[in-house]
């Protein structure tokens, strides 16, 4: 078995992953937000 040692794993494509699933989040969570007010002011 081949031995590991700790912090040598490359995780850039992990991080990029990563952050763009929050950006993704945050964007739609205000789009969600946006819409609840649009649908508050004007919706009958």
């Amino acid at each position: 078995m081949a031995e590991h040692k700790h912090g040598t794993m490359d995780i850039s494509v992990q991080e990029k992953t990563f952050a763009g699933f929050v950006t993704f989040t945050v964007r739609f969570c205000i789009a969600l937000a946006l819409f609840a007010v649009f649908l508050a002011v004007f919706a009958t």
